[in-house]
């Protein structure tokens, strides 16, 4: 117990007899409640009334056994908030917080006391049972950890500033042996290449890697179906390693790493300084060759080295070839049928035109693939000059000019040989056939469409495809046309009156006779045939 000086042991005493609390003394005098409240379990057992008796020495009172707290006749201070125990314990029930049952206290129940009062108070009913974790294992060459931590400074190249760089650490679960790297920044490629040097420097990889949610690995944190980034997913299965994530705000699952990280700070790192990065990453190698790894660890009682030894024939083979690393981003399909991508265009096919596409850029290659279902659509060399156009002949559409395809509405209009024909120059010559293309359906707004049609259809006949060709054959099929209204019309000559196959006036007027009276006899007929039908009818009605 702590020896006081006489005088605190005085005023303890004082305020002791004049039933002041033992916080109320500690907010006085400014000595701590434990201390208060041994001095006043002295003056209880002595039977003291005096402050003098406080300030006895330690061996008087050695010999004397305390009464059980509290002791007869000492002073019990009772909580304002005891009568209200039940409402208290209710509201505890419900999840309330301290300061709405203080309020609720005050409102409802008359509540006089101060809101630590409450606080203290219901703080002591709560009763929490200790988190109970379960203790992991793993077989060997089963799970590796990861995670990001501090390393020690290092100085900036080329400045006098020194900085505390990321550290990286996978620690194998089964064996405890770790690999360490620190780096300035971290990035998606960053964070899955140390990976792919953790497992070299192992000698192979494990099934599962457990890691936090962090944004180098985790785009989407979920409880179900966590959404790994691209680059990180593509290497873990590049070298068939299962991605793990731990759930969100539970560093437990992976506190074999977790205590790593802690080691290596405290001990291999705390109060060093290092000129540059590679020289820390040298001694964070040396540091886990000849002591982390030498080491006993301390619930497995077994050397790591030793285990790291045993699980190392159990972990995954490494492919030949190393992770191609890309970037990754989102392109629209241009009505060019291709993506633009570092200022060149790229073939898209069979992706629609005005679809979104994923594209993939490697270090010499690209792939566009489908945004859905992530299945290759394209693959091409990357270009080495901006401005180049990827897209092989047969891919080419036809008519890529609105304004070709323009005329040819207008050519089709004229006619199917016109059409041809135009078509048929802008093939042989491209763009400037489209000049030749205006000039025949341009010859419309002065000649016949059928005349154009049948010039076009002989000069495709004769082999000529020109527009002076189309439009000559146009003007003479006009001035035939012109010919053949400007000659006489053989309804027009003169009639002749005298001929061996003209008959007499006399016969022609006989003959007109003649069919008069046969017309007039036969509608007699037919009045007389009317009558008869009609008195018929009327006698059967």
């Amino acid at each position: 117990m702590n020896v006081l000086k006489p005088h605190l042991q005085t005023t303890i005493a004082t305020l002791l007899e004049s039933n002041n609390s033992h916080r109320h003394i500690e907010r006085v005098t400014g000595i701590d409640r434990k201390t208060i409240r041994s001095y006043a379990k002295r003056i209880e057992a002595l039977g003291a009334n005096s402050p003098g008796v406080a300030t006895g020495t330690t061996e008087s009172t050695s010999d004397q056994i305390p009464p059980p707290w509290p002791p007869a006749g000492a002073r019990v201070t009772t909580s304002n908030c005891e009568p209200h125990r039940a409402f208290i314990e209710a509201q505890l029930r419900f999840k309330r917080n301290y300061m709405a049952i203080y309020q609720d206290l005050v409102d409802t129940h008359g509540f006089t006391g101060a809101y630590n009062s409450v606080k203290r108070f219901a703080g002591g009913l709560c009763k929490r049972e200790p988190e109970q974790f379960d203790r992991l294992e793993f077989a060997p060459g089963e799970e590796a950890q990861v995670d990001y931590g501090e390393g020690a400074l290092t100085r900036v190249a080329g400045t006098d500033r020194f900085r505390k760089p990321r550290l990286f650490v996978m620690t194998l679960r089964y064996s405890r042996r770790s690999f360490r790297r620190v780096v300035w920044k971290s990035s998606q490629e960053a964070w899955a290449r140390l990976h792919e040097e953790a497992w070299r420097y192992f000698g192979g990889a494990c099934r599962y890697v457990v890691l936090d949610n962090l944004k180098e690995g985790v785009i989407k944190p979920d409880l179900y179906e966590p959404q790994l980034n691209a680059v990180y997913a593509a290497t873990l299965k590049h070298y068939g390693v299962v991605g793990d994530p731990a759930r969100v705000r539970d560093p437990n699952r992976k506190g074999t790493v977790e205590h790593a990280i802690g080691h290596t700070q405290a001990t291999a790192l705390k109060g060093r300084r290092f000129e540059s990065i590679e020289e820390q990453n040298q001694h964070l190698e040396h540091w886990e060759t000849k002591w982390a790894a030498q080491r006993i660890h301390g619930s497995e009682r077994r050397q790591v080295e030793a285990m790291f030894q045993e699980e190392k024939p159990h972990l995954l083979s490494l492919p030949l070839l190393g992770m191609q690393y890309f970037t990754e981003g989102q392109c629209t399909v241009n009505d060019d049928s291709c993506v633009r991508v570092d200022h060149s265009s790229y073939a898209a096919r069979p992706a629609a035109i005005g679809s979104r596409v994923l594209v993939r850029l490697f270090a010499r290659r690209l792939e566009i693939r489908d945004i859905k279902t992530q299945t290759v659509l394209r693959t091409h060399d990357r270009a080495e000059k901006p401005g180049t156009v990827v897209l092989p002949m047969n891919e080419r559409v036809f008519n890529p000019s609105r304004e070709t395809q323009r005329i040819l509405g207008q050519a089709k209009a004229i006619g199917v040989d016109t059409h041809k024909l135009c078509e048929t120059l802008f093939e042989r010559e491209g763009r400037v056939g489209q000049r030749k293309m205006w000039g025949i359906v341009g010859l419309v707004r002065r000649y016949p469409r059928r005349l154009i049609e049948a010039a076009c259809a002989r000069a495709m006949k004769e082999g000529v495809y020109s527009y002076g060709h189309v439009k000559t054959l146009t003007e003479q099929l006009m001035e035939e046309a012109l010919v053949l209204l400007d000659a006489p019309n053989p309804s027009q000559l003169p009639l002749t009156q005298s001929h061996a196959l003209i008959r007499a006036g006399d016969d022609y007027a006989d003959l007109f006779t003649l069919g008069a009276q046969q017309s007039t006899s036969l509608a007699s007929t037919q009045a007389a045939t009317q009558a008869q039908t009609q008195v018929e009818a009327t006698l059967w009605h």
